[in-house]
């Protein structure tokens, strides 16, 4: 990027930046072309002062200076378009240049007013009809230069300021049909491709190439620069882009953490903002933050301390401190979805997230895909290819800065140990990418990311007070409210004597059907080797419709901890062994229930299940932990002897 300076002897001088050099503050000049304007040229021959376009060029020069800015940029003279490099770099560029200005200018040559210059603004009824109608507005160029700064100031031929994008927004709003939240600075990406190609409608330029270079940062796309030849072409051509990226980004699509983040705090009955603030204050939280040697920041604590909705919330206050400055990507891992609950899935969230905010980031997949196509996110090779896509983008020079979220790495069933492994790399090979972490404080995590050259944890030592707050409030939820503080008090002040007291209810329960049912239902959710959905849940037992709500927090690991620490003996009155031999059996019934040749109708024997999308519903659904499980369960029974009579 090249800048322009003022000398000492008042005139201007070309000072070229490498793209991780370009001095943080600048002003940007933006107006109509004219007949006569100041070229590359102009510049490295000492010529072009008696041109018109002159007079603009200081004007942005002087206001720069005033505003306390070394340099400006203006698009008719820092670009050579005699070099087909710089000149596609710059067009692929010209948006962000716009984006990182610290000021831009906007030079309105057919806008008068007789008041003298000033940075006073100047009383809108002496020029308000030129500016609904001025030139400018209807310019194809200029509607980035509208949308991508933070700071747009307005100034009339004379050189005097009529306003900014904030003082001006009625206005400005009403002449160019643009969302208040667009021209307000709110990401792009929260607009449709349809609604952000309307805003160009009433716009005109003078190639009709030009109409689509002006849009190419809008739509954030990178597009080489079209040939003479292929200018009648070039908007089918942005079209095509936008077309592939689309497809691309649906079969990347494996969940959208936004969602699977809004039915989190669903469930567990809403984010208190007083419950997370608490972490912003901490040391290790303020240090991952502000120090460049600190882009690794693990949560652990055991289950049931808030690790999830403690993320939640940090997602959440980052989500409005770096709306302009930073992209974010967050992930939830969950054991009892095989959705979610696999690195290559991490990965594929992740990506999907930073492509959803920068598309032009699509560009580090496309390659890949237009050969593989979807299977480039489902096949054997997915994680390594994924792997390498998800680093490349972290080195995109087009990012600033990027916040990477990821709970519950305990709960990542398959592909833990790389991804701990990606984790620690990317923290130390990319200097835009900062990390959270949160798991159980588990010593295998604990190995791997210790390997991280600089890297951070908190530990959550609270008595497990986010699940203790979450059942006592569903327990409240059925008293009248008179009664709630004094029942609120009668309740245990942590998890083990909770889980104790809900055992004892077990215990006395008086109809001896739903006593044993209680108990089976505790005996097999400690015995299984990973959590259940209720779905594998009702294959393993007899189970009656309506209990799913009181399932939830029954399935909490620390209830398992629990149950196997405990109350063995009371929920194992025929020792472990026996509820293994259940659930074997019980898993072999259900898979003769239910499974059977090609059972998704595929027609292709030896596909793998990684390249299927399983059909709604899905008939494996229930007996998913029983087809993965039941020899484990055979084998943890009994005697050799009896279980080659099973079998």
């Amino acid at each position: 990027m090249r800048l322009l300076e003022f000398n000492s002897d008042g005139d201007f001088s070309l000072t070229t930046f490498s793209a991780d050099k370009i001095p943080q503050k600048y002003a940007i000049l933006s107006h109509t072309w004219g007949a006569e304007e100041v070229t590359f040229e102009d510049l490295q021959n000492g010529t072009g002062t008696k041109k018109a376009g002159y007079k603009k060029m200081r004007f942005c020069g002087e206001q720069a200076k005033r505003d306390g800015l070394q340099y400006f940029w203006v698009d008719t003279c820092c670009i050579n378009k005699a070099n087909y490099a710089e000149l596609q770099y710059a067009i692929n560029s010209m948006f962000r240049w716009y984006r990182n200005a610290t000021r831009c200018y906007v030079y309105m040559s057919d806008v008068t007013s007789p008041v003298l210059r000033t940075n006073s603004e100047f009383k809108p009824e002496s020029w308000d009809s030129e500016f609904w109608k001025s030139r400018w507005f209807t310019r194809g160029w200029t509607l980035q230069e509208l949308l991508a700064p933070r700071s747009v100031e307005f100034f009339c031929r004379e050189g005097g300021r009529l306003g900014d994008k904030n003082s001006l927004k009625h206005q400005i709003q009403a002449i160019t049909g643009i969302p208040a939240l667009a021209l307000q600075g709110a990401p792009l990406f929260q607009f449709s491709v349809e609604e952000r190609l309307s805003w160009m409608d009433r716009r005109q330029t003078t190639l009709e190439v030009d109409r689509v270079y002006s849009l190419l940062g809008i739509l954030d796309v990178k597009i080489h620069p079209f040939k003479d030849t292929e200018a009648a072409t070039a908007f089918g051509r942005l079209r095509e882009v936008i077309d592939k990226r689309r497809i691309c980004l649906q079969d990347l699509r494996l969940t959208d953490p936004c969602d699977d983040k809004k039915r989190i705090e669903d469930t567990e009955g809403g984010l208190l903002e007083d419950s997370y603030r608490w972490i912003f204050g901490t040391s290790e939280f303020k240090q991952w933050r502000s120090d460049q040697l600190s882009p690794l920041l693990w949560i652990k604590g055991d289950p049931g301390k808030g690790k999830t909705m403690l993320l939640c919330g940090i997602i959440n206050e980052l989500s409005k401190s770096t709306v302009d400055t930073a992209l974010l990507s967050y992930f939830f891992c969950q054991a009892t979805d095989s959705r979610i609950n696999n690195a290559t899935a991490v990965l594929r969230g992740l990506i999907y997230m930073l492509v959803h905010q920068q598309p032009s980031l699509v560009s580090h997949i496309q390659k890949k895909y237009d050969n593989a196509g979807k299977a480039l996110f489902e096949d054997a090779n997915a994680w390594t290819a994924l792997s390498e896509i998800f680093t490349n983008i972290l080195q995109d020079s087009s990012l600033d800065s990027i916040y990477l979220i990821v709970d519950a790495l305990d709960e990542c069933v398959t592909g833990l140990p790389e991804l701990l492994d990606l984790v620690v790399y990317t923290s130390a090979v990319s200097s835009r990418a900062k990390w959270i972490v949160s798991s159980r404080n588990w010593s295998s995590i604990e190995r791997s990311l210790n390997t991280a050259a600089h890297r951070s944890y908190l530990s959550l030592n609270a008595n497990g007070t986010f699940l203790w707050v979450a059942l006592v409030c569903k327990e409240l939820s059925k008293v009248p409210g008179w009664k709630a503080k004094k029942k609120v008090t009668a309740y245990p002040p942590e998890l083990d004597p909770f889980y104790r007291r809900m055992m004892d209810q077990v215990r006395g329960v008086e109809d001896a059907e739903d006593g044993e049912l209680c108990t089976q239902i505790l005996a097999v959710i400690s015995a299984v080797y990973r959590p259940v959905s209720l779905d594998e849940l009702s294959s393993l037992i007899n189970m009656p419709d309506g209990i799913a709500s009181d399932y939830k927090a029954l399935s909490e690991i620390s209830a398992k901890d629990f149950l196997i620490k405990e109350a063995q003996n009371e929920i194992y009155p025929y020792r472990v062994e026996a509820v293994h031999h259940i659930i074997f059996s019980r898993s072999l019934r259900a898979m003769s229930r239910t499974v059977q040749r090609d059972i998704y109708g595929l027609r292709a024997p030896g596909i793998s299940i990684d390249q299927v999308t399983p059909p709604e519903p899905d008939p494996l659904v229930a007996v998913r932990y029983s087809c993965l499980y039941w020899v484990d369960h055979l084998l943890d029974c009994h005697t050799s002897e009896k279980k080659i009579e099973d079998l």
